[in-house]
C-alpha cells in the first residue's frame, strides 16, 4: 500500500466499511452529534449493527465518541467530513 494518495486509501476503505456506514456518517454531517440511540433511528441502522459500524468508523478516526452521563455521543470529525467531501462522487 505504498504510494497510495489520500483519495486512493479514502476509496479502499470505502469498499471494505459496511453498507451502514455510509447511513451512519450522512446522519451525522446532516443532524449533527447525537446519541446513539437518535443516531439509529435517524440513520436507520439497527442499534446492535450500529455500535459495530460506530467502532470501526472511531477506529479510522471518522467519527468522536463521547461520554455524557450514560450517553455515548457521536459526532462526525473533520477527517470524517473531509472524506465524505472526497467521497461525495461516490456516494
Amino acid at each position: 500500500m505504498t504510494g497510495l494518495t489520500i483519495s486512493q486509501y479514502f476509496k479502499d476503505v470505502g469498499n471494505r466499511l459496511p453498507v451502514e456506514a455510509e447511513r451512519v456518517l450522512r446522519a451525522l454531517i446532516d443532524e449533527g452529534k447525537m446519541n446513539k440511540e437518535e443516531l439509529s433511528l435517524t440513520a436507520k441502522v439497527k442499534r446492535a449493527v450500529l455500535d459495530h459500524v460506530v467502532m470501526q468508523l472511531f477506529a479510522l478516526g471518522l467519527v468522536d465518541v463521547t461520554s455524557e452521563g450514560k450517553s455515548k455521543i457521536c459526532s462526525l470529525t473533520k477527517l470524517g467530513e473531509d472524506y465524505l467531501e472526497l467521497m461525495k462522487p461516490a456516494i
